[in-house]
């Protein structure tokens, strides 16, 4: 009975991990750079195919990958808002308006973005292995992989939530959260801050990618059902709230576990009826603002 529930809590964290990172990517898009980015999960892909890649052809460490993932993902992010969200930005009436127009340009970029990583990549279900050896936890087997990226997740959440509360960078963006315009007023370039919060995100996104390329198989197909989890967490989490998406995603990740244990074919479903229930009864979530 111990053995059955370390394995269903710890497999839950295990997922959990993923999730929260996932997730605390796209909060920071919507909530500071108000973007509900469809192409989430392709920012995902792309970081878990380029680590493939990195590890199979050049026999690169898929740890020492983050340190190229990483920046290129931000890069590629910041630049994508400064061209396409900037000019939606001040082309859309209202910010409504802007948040619907953003949406759709997000799915043409998910599309985009898929098809040229299938152009490149093919269809294929890729994987590789990597620190595959397993690791006894009180009776509970996982693979060494799964508790690196478990690590990995947890320590990158932290030293993101730590940027965004004791660095200047960080008090800026926060400060346009709350109030684009008095933190305008205030002298913080928000065109720049809005960039650097999508192109956060999107690092996010890609490290992410990189930490599930060690443990689950990759395609090019892969972006969307990371893209509704993390809606999902987000949602469950608190709009915008960093924390939130955190504890949002360990929490979906113990109960994706939990159901996969008695039907692993519902964990998905199991996600949507959390969904809808929270719209019905906390559409703020559970450390958003009301």
């Amino acid at each position: 009975m111990l053995v059955t529930f370390l394995d269903i809590v710890i497999a839950g964290l295990l997922l959990g991990g993923l999730y929260a990172l996932i997730a605390m990517g796209l909060s920071l898009q919507y909530g500071v750079a108000r973007v509900l980015n469809i192409s989430h999960g392709e920012f995902i892909m792309l970081g878990a195919l380029t680590t493939w890649a990195f590890y199979t052809a050049f026999d690169i460490n898929p740890l020492a990958a983050l340190a190229i993932c990483g920046p290129l993902a931000f890069i590629l992010g910041f630049i994508i808002h400064r061209t396409l969200y900037k000019r939606l930005l001040n082309s859309s009436g209202s910010l409504a308006l802007f948040e619907g127009n953003s949406m759709l340009a997000s799915f043409g970029l998910m599309f985009i973005v898929q098809n040229l990583a299938l152009m490149f990549w093919g269809p294929e279900i890729r994987g590789y292995s990597y620190l595959a050896f397993p690791v006894d936890l009180a009776g509970a087997v996982f693979g060494a992989n799964r508790l690196v990226t478990l690590g990995f997740a947890i320590l990158i959440g932290l030293t993101f939530y730590f940027f965004l509360t004791r660095t200047r960078i960080g008090k800026a963006i926060r400060a346009a959260a709350q109030d684009p315009a008095a933190a305008g007023i205030m002298g913080v370039d928000i065109n720049n801050v809005l960039a650097i919060c999508f192109g956060l995100g999107a690092a996010m996104a890609a490290i992410a990618g990189m930490l599930i390329s060690m443990s689950y198989p990759v395609h090019t197909g892969m972006g969307l059902e990371y893209t509704i989890i993390a809606i999902i967490v987000v949602v469950l989490g608190g709009l915008g709230s960093i924390p939130g998406s955190f504890i949002g995603g360990l929490l979906l990740g113990l109960i994706g576990s939990i159901v996969t244990y008695f039907e692993p074919g519902l964990a998905l479903a199991a996600y949507y009826v959390i969904f809808i229930l929270l719209l019905l009864v906390k559409p703020t979530g559970l450390m958003g603002k009301s």
